[in-house]
């Protein structure tokens, strides 16, 4: 997977803040993804910057200041845009999800990530896990695999590229 991009969705950078990697435990992580950000290996796109900027809390901040714009990249295209309508389509016209499942789905980033994707032979990278069976939520995995759009979790996506955290302490 050497030469694999990686569309990065919302609650990848959430969760790690939150859990995992927060800013004050692992900056290397942060970095990391800056890294390979100027790599073009990670970016997301301009319908997750918004949702992460509604937040006032230290990860809106690192986008501001910290991350370059165009780690968020356009869906204005057509290509992305044709392909957005599909995907609206499937899930509009699915017969096992709720209608407002349908309306939540249509107000997030998830079908502009997985249509920027589909248009970009790029990898997303989510935390949700697959529930084809789920009338209340439309999953991000389930829309992927429907379009044969190739997904990861972050620890997937962090093994791929090799990630590895030392730690520099004292040796005993």
């Amino acid at each position: 997977m050497a030469d694999q991009n990686y569309l990065v969705d919302s609650d990848v950078l959430i969760t790690a803040k939150n859990l995992y990697y927060a800013f004050d435990i692992c900056p290397g992580f942060w970095e990391f993804l800056l890294y390979h950000h100027r790599e073009d290996r990670v970016f997301s796109i301009e319908p997750v910057r918004k949702e992460l900027l509604r937040s006032k809390d230290e990860l809106g901040q690192w986008v501001k200041s910290k991350v370059p714009k165009d780690f968020f990249r356009p869906v204005d295209t057509d290509e992305v845009k044709n392909e957005y309508a599909q995907i609206e389509a499937w899930v509009n016209n699915h017969k096992n999800y709720r209608d407002h499942a349908k309306s939540r789905y249509s107000k997030s980033a998830d079908g502009w990530l997985v249509a920027y994707s589909k248009a970009h032979a790029t990898t997303v990278v989510t935390n949700e896990r697959s529930e084809p069976n789920s009338r209340k939520n439309v999953k991000l995995p389930d829309v992927c695999l429907e379009f044969q759009v190739d997904y990861r979790n972050t620890f997937g996506m962090l093994r791929e590229l090799g990630a590895q955290y030392d730690w520099a302490g004292e040796n005993e």
